[in-house]
């Protein structure tokens, strides 16, 4: 696929996922590979993945991603009365939560600090070696077929994630990546600001 294409199509995608087809282990694994060559701070190459395929721990992460997703959007994601780009995306977030255990493969990139402490201020380098890892699975998932959300609304209750996934208390999770085959292929890029809008030369008020 051509680079520019497919990072102006990679995004998340609810509705289209596969929730009937199997994906393969090794394609996962293939896309993870190519995940591991993102940049990493210092090279400690901290990341960790978890892939859930069990159909009991999947219903478990989507009871506590329902609970989540219910106590922090309530009903307003199924307001008929909610139209244009928010109302679809609400409704399109509400789907995936209710079908998340249907998905058949749950990647959740985490960060292995061991004894260290995530800092209280700047964490930017901190987190900066497991979200790009997350980015590049995503590109490479897309150019296999496969489909990819990406998601945090889990970490409300990270905690309990943790205990059901059995993390140490030294791994933080970074997101929630649901995969599977896709529905078509007709991705197109995503309506964005004009680069003018958002662009500041040498400084905010330049």
């Amino acid at each position: 696929m051509d680079t520019d294409l497919l990072l102006m199509t990679t995004r998340t995608v609810r509705r289209r996922l596969d929730l009937t087809r199997p994906v393969e282990l090794s394609l996962v694994k293939d896309c993870l590979r190519v995940a591991l060559q993102a940049p990493t701070g210092g090279d400690r190459q901290d990341w960790r993945w978890i892939v859930v395929t069990d159909p009991d721990l999947r219903r478990r992460i989507g009871e506590v991603y329902r609970t989540c997703f219910e106590r922090r959007y309530g009903r307003l994601a199924d307001d008929p009365s909610r139209d244009g780009t928010a109302g679809r995306l609400a409704r399109s977030a509400a789907y995936l939560a209710r079908n998340l255990e249907s998905v058949p493969v749950l990647v959740i990139p985490c960060l292995d600090l061991g004894e260290r402490k995530l800092p209280p201020t700047n964490q930017a380098g901190v987190w900066s070696s497991v979200l790009p890892a997350a980015w590049s699975y995503m590109l490479a998932a897309r150019s296999r077929g496969l489909a990819v959300a990406w998601t945090t609304v889990h970490l409300d209750a990270e905690r309990e994630c943790a205990d059901l996934l059995g993390l140490p208390p030294g791994v933080h999770q970074a997101a929630l990546l649901p995969t599977a085959h896709s529905l078509g292929d007709s991705y197109r890029p995503a309506q964005r600001l004009p680069l003018e809008e958002c662009l500041h030369l040498d400084g905010w008020n330049a």
